[in-house]
């Protein structure tokens, strides 16, 4: 189920907010992984966030120690293009190769100590296990898989009716359901985020574990879309046309 815990005082315990789900530079975002440490440390109440670039991890090793020196928490995590879908891998130390099956990477996830969260499942847009797949997955099979947690609240999506049925999936299944802005430029860290009682990453792991954590937050507001292509999408394709040309051209 997604709560709103944005307004929750009761201090006993105390909930930290978490954005489990950024991308930067490294992959197919704008902001660096230090320009995002920095916009979160001024501008946003997040304790922790995972950077999770498709097919790298190299992003969250770069800035990890410098983040915690200012108390932010910074989770070392990728978006897996497995066979099936995407797949989010967090409190991971090495990369896990992409094009294996979701049961390979989850397998690969679990013998690093990390977690296994299936990413925005009904997306049409992006491939999903439940949405735009290269398997047929069902809802039944999904829940065979040994997962951590499912994104019930995954800021980016055009269709939010998309996260709506993740949120019903998880709760019937018994999922954690978890959430995260899918960033891809600065203005919408942690806009879409995971509550979790206590403050470190650890606090954060093992609340997920123990599925003491609730999606908070909302998708993208229109004008964010339009930030989005005009500061990061159009720039990115321009760039990779160019680089296309100058290859061809030598």
């Amino acid at each position: 189920m997604v709560m709103n815990l944005d307004n929750y005082t009761d201090s006993a315990p105390q909930w930290s907010k978490a954005d489990l789900h950024i991308h930067t530079n490294l992959s197919d975002a704008g902001p660096s992984p230090l320009q995002v440490v920095q916009h979160v440390l001024r501008h946003t109440d997040l304790a922790a966030i995972a950077f999770t670039d498709h097919d790298r991890i190299d992003g969250g090793l770069r800035v990890r120690g410098l983040a915690e020196q200012y108390g932010l928490q910074v989770i070392v995590g990728e978006e897996v293009s497995t066979a099936d879908g995407h797949l989010l891998a967090l409190f991971i130390e090495e990369r896990i190769a992409p094009g294996r099956t979701i049961e390979e990477t989850i397998a690969e996830v679990h013998a690093q100590g990390g977690l296994a969260i299936v990413a925005h499942p009904y997306d049409f847009v992006s491939q999903s296990l439940l949405g735009r797949h290269s398997r047929g997955w069902s809802e039944e099979a999904l829940g065979a898989l040994p997962l951590d947690g499912v994104e019930v609240l995954n800021g980016s999506l055009v269709r939010h009716i998309a996260n709506v049925h993740a949120a019903r999936m998880a709760q019937r299944l018994g999922f954690t359901a978890l959430g995260g802005s899918d960033a891809h430029h600065l203005g919408v860290v942690g806009q879409a985020h995971t509550w979790f009682p206590g403050h470190t990453a650890e606090d954060l792991r093992q609340a997920i574990i123990d599925g003491t954590v609730t999606a908070g937050g909302q998708s993208w507001r229109a004008r964010q879309y339009l930030s989005w292509v005009a500061g990061c999408l159009v720039p990115r394709t321009l760039r990779r046309a160019y680089g296309a040309v100058r290859a061809y051209g030598h």
